[in-house]
Formats: C-alpha cells, structure tokens, sequence
C-alpha cells in the first residue's frame, strides 16, 4: 500500500468545494434518501491484483480531482446491492405507483422498474456519451430489462414480458418533463459517482475526511477517500470512495453502518472502459411482436383512471400543506428532522379501536416501544435510517441511533 497522505481534514477539505455541498442540516431527508433509503450499492466482485504505488495526495486534492473530473464518456459493467435491514421490495414499489394496475400500463415503464434497484443484489451494464446519450441494462439470469436514451427519444425494453415502452419529449418541456425524467431517473443512483457526489454533500465541519491508501478496481489504480462523522449517535459509520488515479471518477462506493456488519451500501465497476462507446449502445427498434406503450397513448388511454390518480395526489399535496413545517434539529450526520402531523394524529392504538389486535400486534413487532420526557412512542429501525413517532402525532427521523431520537423528542418540549 503506498504511503499516501492521510491527513484529516476538520471540514476543510469538504468545505474547498462549498458552492458544491450544503451543510446537511438542509437536506437531512435528500441526504438520508439519497445516500441510504434510495442508494444502491453493491456486493463486490471487484478484481484486485495489490494496491498500487501511487504519488501522494492529500483529501482536498483528491476531493477537487472529483469536482474537476468532466469524463462523459464510458462503458462497462455495475454490481450494485444494499442490505438496509428491511424486505426486499421487488416488483410492491410499482403496484403502489398511480398508474399501475391501469389497462394500458407497460411492464417496461421505467417509473416502476428501477425502483427495483432499491433493494437486493443488481448486475447493470452502462454506458453514456455526454448528457444526451445514455443506456442503463438490469441484468437478470434469463432476462434484461434496457434504458435506453437518446437525445428526445427515449425507449424501454423487458425482454422477459417482450413489452417496450417509448416516449418522445421532443417539444414537450413546456408541458411535461416526464419522459426527461424517466430518461435520467432522479433518487435512483445507479453508479458509484452519483452516490459519492450525494456523500459529498452530507460533508461538513464535523466530518473527517482522508486518504487512506489505494485500491486496485475494474483494472484500475485509484486512491480510497474515506468519509467518517466527528459526532456519536449517528448510524453511517464510514463512506470509502475509489477514485480513479488518472481522471478523478468514482470507481467505487461503500457506506458502513456504524453498528457493523457487512457494507449497507456498495456499489462498484467490475469493469469499465473510458473510451467513446459505439453509437450503436443507444439506438434500438423494438424486436418483432413486442407490444409496444406510447408514453402519450397511455396516459390518453388511462382516462378516468390518471385523472382519479392525479387527484388523489393533489389531495395528498393539500394534506401536506397541513402538516406545521419540517424543524431541523442537530447538524451534520446528526441532523434530525421533526415533523408534527397534522391534528396532531399518531399511530393507531388498542383503545383506538381504529385497526384489529392482530394488526397492532404486527405494528408493535416492526418498532421498539419508547418512553421519555415527550411522553411514548415508537421507534422504527433500518440500519441507517431510523425514525421515531410519538403518540401525540410528532415524527423524529434521520441516520442516527434510537437514543439519539428520544434525546431529540425529549429537548423539543
């Protein structure tokens, strides 16, 4: 292993690139989210031949080697899993999206599918030409499911169900960024760049921040940038970056929970080429006999089903909009978000009679019953995010432990 500088940084080092990364006592939630509950990691099968000799470099270096990095072009292939402690989802995230179950609904849709990615173990083959041009691949033993984007066309393809899905946003940012968004999925990171840069953000002055050595991955020399809270209480452990020696991109990324255990978070290249891919990677024509949904046929055909969904949801908009606001407790890794609910409403009880014995039975199994100054509550537990609901109708949640939120709940009064 080369001696590279280790140097800790106080929240220097995080701070270099400020315009960059906000301190997370604003994005507790988009941190929490995008680093744990929508992250997804890998169980690595990285080939490794001896850490390289490298030159020195210390953590503020490599960390503007990461913001200055402008690679756009590459190739290759992603193992991803996350073990957060909780059922895997499958295929449930998408029964519970507003279209599904409509008669014109696609299995290929990319709303539905790459919510898998969210739980469990993952292959994806990916490759990018700049920002108009990408395809992501979920590689399963019999079947592959392909997004595809390319320029204002974006298609999607399950090979198991033979269904394509194809929208075209030509023309349409005005009216809908639906099909842009599908084309670059936001809260589903799908390489270990996007989930360092989300890492990043959570940085500040009570983070240590170092070099620690080098690593051989996907044939590559890289330096391991290692992220670790200053402060006790939260449930993020450490975060260690690979970072390509020779242009600064991400090769790998591994969160550990402060409870131990193996990785929560682990995603990496097993292998991965920086070269121009073929410009035959993003253009596709649906194989014979595929049923084939128009993005703009099926919300038309959908009638009185997408309007009752668009309802309900701006239903629930009205109904978050009596919730008293989002008050932010703590800083850091620590930072803990307070939510009152509206009326002040909370879990159901046995005096309640709102729901059977049998389902508060099952209620009480999934959380751990807490008592304190606030009054009683329950605790529910992953292994990074933690939240805590009170009987009187107030919520604590973020990645720290079940101590840290009864102390939160308990000095709010």
């Amino acid at each position: 292993m080369a001696p590279n500088d280790s140097a800790e940084t106080n929240g220097t080092a995080a701070r270099g690139s400020a315009g960059r990364r906000k301190a997370a006592r604003y994005i507790v939630p988009v941190a929490v989210a995008g680093v744990a509950a929508a992250t997804i990691g890998l169980v690595p099968a990285l080939a490794s031949s001896g850490d390289p000799d490298l030159p020195k470099i210390t953590a503020q270096e490599l960390i503007e080697k990461i913001a200055a990095s402008d690679t756009q072009q590459f190739s290759g292939t992603v193992k991803i899993s996350t073990d957060l402690g909780i059922p895997s989802i499958g295929g449930l995230a998408g029964s519970l999206l507003p279209d599904a179950g409509g008669k014109d609904a696609s299995g290929a849709d990319p709303e539905a599918r790459l919510t898998e990615l969210v739980s469990g173990t993952h292959t994806l083959r990916v490759a990018a030409d700049g920002p108009g041009k990408q395809r992501l691949s979920v590689l399963d033993k019999a079947s592959e499911y392909s997004l595809i984007h390319n320029g204002d066309q974006v298609w999607a393809y399950d090979s198991a169900s033979n269904e394509a899905y194809h929208a075209d946003t030509k023309d349409k940012q005005d009216k809908s960024t639906r099909g842009k968004d599908k084309a670059l999925p936001e809260g589903v990171p799908t390489t270990p760049k996007a989930l360092a840069e989300q890492a990043l953000k959570a940085a500040d002055g009570n983070t240590s921040v170092a070099v620690d050595g080098t690593a051989r991955v996907a044939g590559r020399d890289a330096y391991r940038l290692v992220l670790k809270p200053e402060q006790g209480g939260s449930t993020i452990g450490s975060i260690t970056v690979a970072v390509d020696a020779e242009n600064g991109v991400p090769l790998k990324f591994t969160l550990r929970p402060s409870s131990g255990g193996k990785a929560a978070v682990d995603a990496g290249f097993t292998s991965v080429d920086f070269k121009k891919p073929a410009a035959s990677s993003f253009t596709f024509t649906p194989p014979k006999g595929a049923k084939v949904t128009e993005a703009d046929e099926a919300e038309q055909a959908a009638g009185g089903h997408e309007k009752e969904a668009r309802k309900a949801i701006e239903q629930a908009k009205g109904d978050l909009g009596a919730f008293e606001g989002v008050n932010v407790i703590g800083e850091g890794w620590n930072s803990i978000a307070e939510i009152k609910t509206p009326g002040g409403a909370a879990l159901p009880s046995e005096a309640s009679g709102d729901v059977p014995a049998e389902a508060l039975q099952f209620l009480d199994a999934l959380g751990d019953k807490v008592t304190g100054k606030f009054g009683s509550g329950t605790v529910f537990k992953t292994r990074l995010v933690n939240a805590l609901m009170t009987d009187d109708g107030r919520v604590y949640v973020g990645a720290v432990t079940k101590d840290a939120l009864v102390e939160a709940a308990n000095n709010a009064g």
